[in-house]
């Protein structure tokens, strides 16, 4: 099935599958940065797509998976479905659509393993700068390699950062007064510690967000109690683990038809809910909390705990599945407080009610922190380049910068439609490059071309405290990102290639040694 020039890793990570190979391959045509979600995918992509090209995986963990590998906090699961969030190429045949973390991981090493994509990957490579030389018309990736963070050089002629938007190094965590004095455990989900016990110990969880909505549940199972402590509440919609639909279509059709038939299915349910959201927010935002009523009772408090001040999808809304969070509050296991917090405690918190919340473990569930590119340093020609400063084209590609681009999903829908979408186009734009023999391509805004706006259009607080720093997007194509699937479908596997904002070029001819004399 592997049709590209095979670059051999295999040596590499069967004799150190942690750390791999210092040594080996230093060029290759394409370069994907990530052995996650994105990073498995594009590489399948590139395999099928384009034949003969070279690649490899620069992974700076140790390990496929990337976000599912990363975040082992209880109940770790999806917030899409996976008919949406699995590759167009790929069958999820489980039962459960929304799939827990662990199943997710294993389908995207099984990808990687049935399409020969590990033997590319190489492990404990943290990318930290990449250069580009327009006289060479490649990239110099700098990576640090295994724990004694040896640095080691490849080039390329295209780089693929297929890492994501979070700083896997550490997540939001406010600096909350008196925290030192507390007596239990301070834990934050993105580094959960496998040694933490809560069975029959109280729990309090700080944040109403997805990781929140998912942990309050799965601690409760076991915990003496566990309470969600939220400044301000966020939309909480049920939906069950299982799509019987999509259950049903397979169990009647081939797999692949089954497959493509509950894909669009969800892609036009999700679609629907979020242009009803955008157009009748105030319709939208009755039947959601006419849900959460049914779900919880007359006698429970919904104005105060599950009614945002905000309209559906000014921030996304939280997924739980069959309703576990509405059953653990209902069955007492689980409480929310609305509240503000005054200072920890040696036993817990207090509130700027004055109320006291008694915990032995304390769950900062208070975000992520966004970076571009991974946090790598971008240098054009000598030239740092600020990527909170480029405009991103088509929503993949950054102004200015050749070469480059960037797998980044959806906020309103699954991360995959976005990011196979962007795989499709990387491949046609590699093709077309090839066939008309140019050697890079570079976005370029005129001075026609419309102010900047912050890159993700959300007021989802981890999306404004990292608005500096990120790309920003146009006003207008092909410079505005859409979050549209329709509109990326027929722009990104059907539009033209060529366009008045991407500059294609040959390469240039290598300067003449004098004559000797």
């Amino acid at each position: 099935m592997q049709s590209n020039a095979a670059i051999d890793l295999s040596a590499a990570n069967t004799a150190d599958p942690k750390h791999g190979a210092a040594t080996g391959v230093a060029h290759v045509d394409v370069l994907i940065v990530g052995a996650g979600l994105s990073g498995i995918g594009a590489a399948f992509h590139l395999q099928e797509k384009c034949p003969g090209q070279t690649y490899a995986i620069l992974e700076g963990r140790e390990a496929i998976g990337g976000t599912w590998d990363l975040f082992r906090y209880p109940g770790i699961r999806s917030d899409s479905d996976m008919y949406t969030l699995g590759y167009i190429f790929k069958p999820w045949s489980e039962a459960k659509a929304i799939a827990d973390g662990p199943s997710i991981l294993k389908y995207v090493r099984e990808t990687a393993r049935e399409n020969g994509i590990d033997n590319h990957i190489r492990y404990n490579h943290m990318v930290r700068r990449a250069s580009w030389s327009t006289q060479d018309a490649r990239w110099t990736v700098e990576a640090e390699h295994g724990p004694g963070k040896e640095r080691v050089s490849f080039t390329c002629n295209f780089l693929f950062m297929c890492s994501g938007y979070y700083d896997y190094a550490q997540g939001y965590q406010p600096d909350f007064p008196g925290m030192a004095s507390f007596g239990g455990r301070l834990v934050h989900p993105q580094f959960w510690p496998a040694d933490l016990d809560y069975a029959g110990k109280r729990v309090v969880v700080i944040g109403s967000g997805a990781t929140a909505v998912t942990i309050v549940p799965e601690m409760a199972k076991t915990a003496a109690h566990v309470t969600m402590l939220q400044r301000s509440p966020t939309y909480v919609v049920s939906r069950p683990a299982e799509d019987g639909v999509a259950n049903w279509l397979r169990a009647k059709l081939p797999a692949k038809l089954a497959y493509s038939l509950a894909r669009w299915k969800n892609v036009l349910m999700t679609m629907f809910f979020f242009n009803m959201a955008r157009k009748q927010p105030a319709k939208v935002k009755a039947q959601i909390l006419s849900m959460v009523k049914h779900e919880l009772g007359p006698d429970f408090d919904v104005k105060t705990h599950f009614t945002p001040t905000y309209n559906p999808w000014d921030q996304r809304l939280c997924l739980v599945p069959d309703s576990d969070l509405f059953a653990s509050l209902k069955g007492g296991t689980s409480s929310v407080v609305t509240d503000h917090i005054d200072t920890f405690t040696a036993t817990g918190i207090r509130l700027k009610s004055g109320a006291e919340l008694p915990a032995d473990v304390i769950v900062s569930a208070t975000g992520l922190k966004l970076i571009p590119v991974g946090g790598m340093e971008v240098v054009v020609d000598g030239k740092p380049v600020d990527m909170g400063k480029t405009v991103t084209y088509k929503g993949m590609m950054y102004s200015d910068v050749p070469n480059m681009a960037s797998a980044v999903g959806y906020t309103n829908a699954s991360w995959t439609l976005k990011a196979d979408l962007t795989c499709e186009y990387v491949c046609r734009l590699l093709n077309h490059m090839k066939a008309q023999g140019l050697a890079y391509c570079t976005p370029r805004r005129t001075d026609e071309d419309d102010a900047a706006e912050p890159f993700l259009d959300l007021a989802s607080g981890y999306i404004q405290r990292s608005a500096a720093v990120m790309p920003k997007q146009g006003a207008r194509a092909p410079w505005k990102l859409y979050q549209n699937y329709f509109l990326d479908l027929m722009t990104l596997r059907f539009g033209s290639i060529r366009d008045n904002s991407m500059v294609f070029s040959k390469a240039k001819p290598a300067p003449q040694r004098a004559a000797a004399e």
